[in-house]
């Protein structure tokens, strides 16, 4: 099973949000950590369902963590962030252009 990191941001007075660094665009929230990870499982397989569709390319692999940590956008992104590791089990079937 692959695993996406997930960036989440806390601010006072908010919630958590959350967005990944190999799936631009992708983000959601949770009022809760708890939350935010089940609303980020959801999201990342809603947003792969859909992707070929909506981009006409594949959906992106995701980078490890040492692959990230030499990544400079993400090592500012992620600067007073958690970091999640969001299990993602892909259909082949829609995870590629036709």
């Amino acid at each position: 099973m692959r695993h996406y990191i997930a960036v989440v941001h806390k601010e006072a007075n908010s919630c958590y949000g959350v967005s990944f660094p190999d799936v631009s665009g992708i983000m959601t929230a949770g009022d809760t950590l708890d939350e935010a990870y089940r609303e980020a499982r959801e999201v990342l397989a809603f947003a792969a369902e859909s992707w070929t569709e909506d981009t006409a390319s594949t959906f992106p692999e995701p980078r490890t963590i040492d692959e990230l940590r030499l990544d400079p956008t993400f090592i500012e992104s992620s600067r007073d962030a958690i970091l999640m590791a969001v299990p993602f089990d892909p259909s082949p079937a829609r995870l590629t252009a036709e």
